[in-house]
């Protein structure tokens, strides 16, 4: 049995991917105990080297959840019936109109098994946008009727 270790590099990180997929294919039946604690073991390591190299915390939410959709041919449709919510929530998610709930969060979370911080991060909606360009045209307006 190979010696796995903390993951140091892209390639190795690559092969121990996948390891991790042919294990989990070739055992996906009836697992022993040995290649239960080998498939954990590499899901650990290969999360460990994830959270460290992943840019995730850089990335707008709705922008991550659009890659994601995107890296696994998911469409808004399918999305949204496995999110248990309507399509015109889940575009108006994807519009910025409407926020991520807790629900949805954990769920795209497990479905993609990615950290929910990289989802539960503030973003700007564009109500929040059209709010204030509102609110800064009608204060141009009242300056221009005292003036005027």
């Amino acid at each position: 049995m190979k010696n796995y270790t903390i993951i140091r590099s892209d390639n190795q990180y690559k092969a121990y991917c996948n390891d991790l997929e042919q294990l989990t294919s070739t055992y996906s039946n009836n697992p022993t105990d040995d290649t239960l604690d080998l498939i954990e073991t590499l899901t650990l390591l290969i999360e460990k080297y994830d959270e460290e190299h992943t840019q995730l915390n850089e990335i707008d939410p709705i922008q991550l959840l659009k890659s994601l959709m995107s890296d696994n041919n998911l469409n808004q449709i399918a999305l949204a019936e496995f999110l248990q919510i309507s399509k015109g929530h889940l575009s108006d998610i994807l519009n910025y109109k409407k926020g991520l709930s807790k629900n949805v969060i954990r769920t795209l979370s497990e479905r993609f098994s990615v950290n929910q911080s990289a989802f539960n991060r503030p973003y700007k909606l564009s109500v929040e946008i059209n709010k204030r360009s509102r609110n800064a045209s009608l204060m141009n307006s009242k300056k221009d009727l005292k003036t005027a």
